[in-house]
């Protein structure tokens, strides 16, 4: 089953957000400074999640044609002889 890829890349986006938004503050940035680029990284962090998990869904979904193709060629086999 693949992942769920709008649940995944949106969490990883709210953490970006603060990740980015506590770095900002701690480093002393003004709020509107903060804010700008906290949601810049939660975009970025969206993108690359999404970009992860449809690389992660197109793996997981050749490894089970792959798993599933071999054994109806074993199957197949069996019932030959």
């Amino acid at each position: 089953m693949p992942l769920h890829e709008r649940s995944i890349s949106g969490t990883i986006a709210v953490v970006c957000f603060f990740a980015v938004g506590l770095v900002g503050w701690l480093t002393g940035l003004s709020p509107y400074v903060c804010s700008k680029r906290a949601l810049a990284g939660a975009v970025m962090g969206y993108v690359g999640g999404s970009l992860a998990v449809k690389a992660v869904n197109a793996v997981l979904t050749s490894a089970l044609i792959d798993h599933l193709t071999k054994s109806q060629e074993g199957r197949a086999s069996d019932n030959k002889t």
